[in-house]
């Protein structure tokens, strides 16, 4: 009797819950018009209800806003059939309860994954999968998905898991505080067997709530207990033929929240929970959209729909590489003004970066910030980045608003765009000097030349009683100079008087830069372990408050901010809090390089706009070597010039100066070239050449001593070209050049100049050596006195020494250095050198195609580009 009783008030309770259930689905179709409970005509109206949802325009879905039904299969009742749909997206979730090694499991989540991306417009939805059970082969139907661009490459290990569900967090982050129609990331884990910590990440995850535009798929979530792993007759799932009570998951009560027994998952938030059994699947009830009114879930067993068809996954991602190409996305264009060189520059300087979302992101050079630090790997796209900020300024503001400096150190051609080429001779009219494969001496010289600026601005503030560039009056005001300085941590490599100096010129301009319109842009791969900067990093890097970090270049942020971690090409995080957590913003930047015709276009439009009487600007190129023939300096030698002066090459400085050295009657000059390269041959017949053309024909002789192997021809063809021009010549071996010496260091006074010119002065040492029986003078006796007393009487030596100590030995010792006051130094150790000079800590680095040109009466040294040979043409 007891038994009957019982089964009879548990009959009752799901006649009640029937009821119940009809009754929500009438108020549901409510609008319908009335339909008896229980009919067919209500079966039907829920497959028309369920089928124009699941047939609703692809690609016209809000997901980021409100949440989509999705099908995911038929529930079968005595009357018929009627698809299912469930929410998903916009803070609406999915769980189920076995894991993707059920095929039934992954095909689910592939079916859901391809009918939210078919609802949503393209672009909208970014899917990226987290496969540790079965190393992404879950996914692995879905690659075109992949190819397009749409689903990112599957996490399958710890590492690559931490690494997405940082990337999801930071999503999570930075949609809250941007455009509410952002993209939507759709995380789907195929099995939930990850680390605690990582399952309470992915639980915290679907607690976000919608604005978070983060949708989680997790598979193997069993709530109030362990994953349901494989096995459909496990723990978590009925027994075969038996039916829980209601048809539906483990009740799941009005919040949302499935109940969780001790030691098992995390309550998830918002989530749809799915059970499945050996035949069927049951679902519970959505959030906010329940099926029962007790919680639980559908009362009628799902059938899922199978795979989708390999057919309909190519057509999708098809369709949407074609909407990504069509673009959706930013473009180059984007980033121009309407109206060119229409803004003044008086506050600052502003230009659009790329976009936030679906909205602009400016950037400034202002008070707030004034330089900026820009950091990412090879390949991550600082050159595109760098590219983007110069030409949207030069549309922006005019020549007279804004110059620019950059400085190149890599093996690239970063800027080489700005500057005139033989294929293409427009510039950038606001480009003033640009350097390409620049050496670290070059960028120095770049610094000096803005620390000078800066004290001419200084100077300008106080006649107007201002402080600040913004003050003066328009008609005063000099243009902003913004400098760029791509791979700047080359400009500090090693610890050394050049690096030291770079370091001093930096933090002065980062301090003081700010009030007078200076304005420094620093990029590289990494910001960390640049020795010259120990200690003093800090104080000079905190003078940048924007930070840019692209792929890789998370460094240039605060160690504790983690939003650069996991970003792709093309997607930068911009701070404007010196890296400091909490001030990112995730900016999409577009490809310079593929929109090279735009580029090109803007560039001859600004080009025609320059004003009359514009220059190109100065172009240092580090790999090409300068030639005599083509050189301006040369170009403009004439006959008279007084005094002459030997022209060796260009000097490594921001105007691209000639390298000459002065041949006067002061004590000491003449040129001593050192080194055992080749070069030396050439910076004599450069300096010789140069000379020549400066006299008029009969009024200075022109003695060559080829002494070293292999100058003979160079020395004979110089004699000729020499001699075709009416100069006097002669050439000597090395007993003509002992009697020479001997004649010279005569008191008789010379007629006209006297250039002699020794290729291996010190091959002729033994020679030197021998005294003269009848006065017992040496050559070497005769070289001194001609070095000591030749200037003044017309005479001039230039000689080539392939040895610091033989130059040293032929003078008579250091104490006599001064008797040669021009020194171009080619291989020649910096310490030796240092020595020779008297100089301590000397910045030199010896190495091809550069050499130091000293000039001790004007106590000067520069590095310099020496000319080659005519008939180089490396």
């Amino acid at each position: 009797m007891n038994r009957f009783a019982a089964a009879y008030r548990q009959a009752v309770e799901r006649h009640r819950a029937a009821l119940r259930h009809w009754e929500a689905a009438r108020r549901m179709l409510g609008a319908a018009g009335p339909a008896p409970v229980g009919s067919p005509e209500l079966v039907a109206r829920l497959a028309r209800l369920g089928g124009e949802l699941a047939a609703a325009v692809p690609g016209t879905a809000r997901v980021a806003t409100h949440p989509v039904p999705v099908r995911l299969g038929e529930a079968t009742t005595v009357d018929g059939v009627f698809p299912v749909l469930v929410p998903v997206g916009a803070g609406a979730h999915l769980a189920v309860d076995v894991d993707a090694r059920d095929p039934r499991v992954g095909e689910l989540l592939r079916a859901v994954v391809v009918r939210l991306l078919t609802a949503a417009p393209a672009g909208a939805v970014r899917v990226v999968g987290i496969d540790q059970a079965a190393f992404g082969a879950a996914f692995l139907p879905l690659r075109p998905l992949h190819d397009a661009g749409v689903l990112g490459a599957a996490a399958t290990t710890e590492a690559e898991t931490a690494a997405l569900l940082d990337a999801a967090e930071r999503h999570a982050r930075t949609a809250q505080r941007a455009d509410p129609e952002d993209r939507e990331l759709l995380v789907v884990v195929t099995a939930s067997t990850l680390p605690a910590r990582e399952l309470a990440r992915l639980a915290a995850l679907t607690h976000a709530g919608p604005a978070a535009a983060v949708c989680v798929l997790l598979a193997g979530y069993a709530p109030g207990g362990p994953s349901a792993g494989y096995a459909p007759g496990g723990p978590s799932a009925p027994s075969a033929g038996r039916r829980p009570a209601g048809f539906g998951a483990a009740p799941v009560p009005p919040g949302g929240h499935p109940p969780v027994g001790v030691g098992g998952p995390p309550p998830l938030g918002a989530t749809t929970q799915l059970r499945v059994t050996e035949r069927y699947t049951l679902v519970g009830d959505p959030p906010g959209r329940p099926f029962s009114v007790d919680g639980s879930g559908l009362a009628a067993p799902v059938v899922l729909d199978g795979d989708p068809s390999h057919a309909v996954v190519t057509a999708l991602a098809r369709r949407l590489a074609e909407a990504a190409d069509d673009s959706s996305g930013v473009t180059f264009a984007d980033l121009l003004p309407a109206r060119r060189w229409a803004e003044s520059a008086g506050a600052g300087l502003r230009t659009v970066l790329g976009r936030a979302g679906k909205k602009p992101l400016a950037v400034a050079f202002d008070d707030a910030t004034p330089h900026w630090l820009v950091g990412g790997r090879t390949g991550a796209g600082k050159t595109v980045l760098l590219l983007d900020v110069l030409y949207g300024l030069a549309a922006r503001y005019s020549p007279a608003e804004l110059r620019l400096m950059l400085l190149d150190f890599k093996e690239g051609v970063s800027f080489t765009e700005f500057v005139p080429t033989p294929r293409d001779p427009s510039w950038l009219p606001h480009a003033s000097a640009v350097g390409i494969e620049s050496d670290r001496e070059y960028g120095v010289a770049v610094l000096r030349e803005l620390r000078a600026e800066l004290t001419r601005r200084a100077e300008l503030l106080k006649r107007h009683g201002v402080s600040r560039l913004a003050d003066l009056p328009p008609n005063a005001r000099p243009p902003r100079i913004v400098t760029v300085v791509d791979e700047f941590h080359v400009l500090f490599a090693g610890n050394d008087a050049l690096a030291r100096q770079a370091v001093d010129l930096i933090e002065e301009l980062a301090r003081k830069g700010r009030s007078y319109g200076l304005h420094l842009v620093l990029a590289s791969q990494s910001t960390t372990g640049i020795e010259a900067l120990y200690g003093r990093a800090e104080a000079i890097f905190g003078q940048f408050p924007l930070r840019i970090a692209l792929p890789g270049g998370d460094a240039v942020l605060d160690p504790r901010n983690d939003a650069a971690r996991g970003l792709t090409v093309g997607v930068a995080v911009v701070n404007t809090a010196a890296g400091a957590p909490g001030a990112d913003t995730e900016v999409h930047f577009p490809d310079a390089h593929a929109a090279a015709a735009d580029l090109a276009a803007l560039r001859h439009e600004l080009h025609a706009a320059r004003p009359e009487g514009a220059a190109p600007p100065v172009v240092f190129r580090g790999h090409e070597t300068p030639r005599l023939a083509d050189d301006p300096a040369w170009a403009a030698l004439t006959p008279g010039t007084d005094p002459p002066y030997a022209l060796l090459g260009r000097v490594v400085d921001v105007a691209g100066s000639p390298a000459g050295f002065a041949l006067d009657a002061s004590p000491g000059r003449h040129l001593a070239v050192v080194g055992t390269a080749a070069t030396g041959a050439e910076v004599l017949r450069s300096a010789v050449l140069a000379l020549a053309r400066q006299h008029t024909p009969g009024s200075a002789r022109f003695l060559f001593a080829p002494l070293a192997p292999g100058t003979t021809d160079l020395a004979d063809d110089l004699a000729m070209t020499l001699a075709a021009a009416g100069h006097p010549v002669r050439r000597l071996d090395a007993d003509a050049l002992r009697a020479l010496l001997a004649e010279l260091a005569g008191d008789a006074p010379g007629s006209g100049r006297t250039y002699l010119t020794v290729f291996g002065m010190d091959a002729a040492a033994g020679t030197l050596a021998a005294a003269d029986p009848g006065t017992f003078r040496s050559g070497h006796d005769d070289l001194r006195a001609v070095l000591r007393h030749g200037p003044a009487r017309g005479v001039h030596v230039l000689g080539w020494w392939r040895g610091l100590r033989r130059l040293a030995d032929d003078l008579g010792g250091s104490g006599h250095r001064d008797d040669v006051t021009g020194l171009v130094a080619l291989n020649v150790p910096a310490a030796d050198l240092g020595l020779h000079l008297g100089v301590h800590d000397l910045a030199y680095h010896p190495r091809d195609g550069r050499a130091l040109l000293v000039d001790r009466h004007e106590h000067r040294t520069a590095l310099i580009v020496p000319f080659a040979s005519e008939s180089d043409d490396s």
